[in-house]
């Protein structure tokens, strides 16, 4: 007598219920067996089923039944928390998700979430917000989903925009030598010399925040950057490893800053080697709302656009080192840049060019204040 129960097969297994309807099971190409969603009245029904299985499988278009049970922005979130990201790319990431992801598609399950919808979502997403916004958050939906068909949650990724996640960024502003001394003054005593190491160092604003007593070399003319401290959208700061692993890196000055650099480490840095070198009024970690408002005030002073930003002094760091004879694998070592293509470029540029380069930006920037006829309260 023939044994029903558990009947073993080439693909997938059928038994016999004590109903006397027949239940079909098959392992998809996860490894997971799974049952078919009805029973059947005949053995020969469950062979069909099974084998219909079978050959979406081998053709790549079985899609998990379990995908609609699984909700985009739960898997979002998820994915988020399991990349291994610093914290502040996941601060963005949560804020991308929750300002502009969530609000339209995080109540759909993963498969709901097809091009149609896409393409709605950041066409209405264009009309409010600006487009460089816009190409994150699809940047980073295209990823979560990219994740989910890799899972087999989705049969393939909805996100099929040609160049939707490409941010097309305005040509950064350079300022003149004339006008970076100008924010200097009109930041007051406090802040100009983190002016002048954003543009003549130049160090990123995480990197001046993160800076201590101990990195600073006066007789030397030289700051170590040894971390970086971005502030989180709460406020807090994340203490962490430079950008890349190039960020790690001694800058030489420019000799024009001496008396600047010198009088500041009197005036303003913390006591002790971990002192920190910029604090606010009130001997606290400056915070980048504060320190915000008085870069916009200065900005006004002197006349700027609104779009120039503190980051953007770096930009005119780069353009006068060029222009002093700096190669470029020269500025990018100063500026702690790299990446996988440009690694072999930079690798080159040794202490001794690096001091090559601070001369003769050194140079520069003494000839345009001489031929502008303006100078420093502190100038050498």
């Amino acid at each position: 007598m023939a044994n029903n129960r558990g009947r073993r097969r080439r693909f997938g297994a059928i038994r016999k219920l004590p109903s006397g309807r027949y239940q079909a099971r098959y392992p998809g190409p996860d490894g997971v067996m799974r049952p078919a969603p009805e029973t059947f009245a005949a053995t020969v029904d469950a062979d069909d089923w099974l084998a219909e299985k079978q050959t979406e499988i081998r053709r790549g278009e079985w899609e998990n039944p379990d995908s609609r049970t699984v909700n985009f922005a739960e898997y979002a979130l998820k994915w988020i928390s399991e990349r291994g990201l610093s914290i502040t790319t996941e601060d963005l990431y949560r804020r991308l998700l929750s300002q502009h992801l969530a609000p339209a598609l995080g109540d759909l399950d993963l498969d709901e979430i097809t091009p149609p919808r896409v393409r709605t979502w950041r066409a209405e997403r264009l009309k409010a917000t600006g487009a460089t916004t816009v190409a994150k958050s699809y940047r980073l939906l295209k990823a979560v989903m990219e994740t989910a068909t890799d899972d087999e949650l989705i049969k393939r990724n909805p996100c099929r925009i040609k160049g939707a996640g490409i941010e097309k960024a305005a040509e950064r502003r350079i300022a003149t030598v004339v006008q970076v001394d100008a924010l200097a003054r009109a930041v007051g005593t406090r802040w100009r010399l983190m002016v002048f190491l954003g543009a003549y160092g130049p160090l990123r604003p995480e990197e001046l925040a993160a800076l201590r007593r101990r990195d600073v070399d006066v007789r030397a003319m030289t700051i170590t950057v040894r971390c970086a401290e971005p502030e989180r959208t709460n406020g807090r700061r994340a203490p962490g490893d430079t950008k890349s692993e190039a960020g790690t890196r001694t800058v030489v000055l420019p000799g024009f800053l001496r008396s600047e650099l010198r009088a500041h480490m009197e005036l303003y840095a913390e006591f002790g080697p971990r002192g920190l070198l910029f604090v606010g009024e009130r001997g606290a970690p400056f915070r980048r709302s504060t320190f915000g408002r008085t870069w916009r005030r200065a900005r006004d002073v002197v006349g700027m656009s609104d779009d120039f930003r503190f980051y953007d002094l770096r930009h005119t760091g780069h353009t006068l080192s060029t222009r002093s004879g700096a190669t470029l694998k020269d500025t990018m070592v100063r500026a702690g840049q790299s990446s996988e293509k440009a690694a072999l470029i930079y690798q080159h540029s040794d202490d001794e060019r690096q001091r090559e380069v601070a001369a003769g930006l050194d140079e520069s920037v003494r000839r345009m204040r001489r031929s502008s006829g303006t100078d420093l309260a502190r100038g050498e």
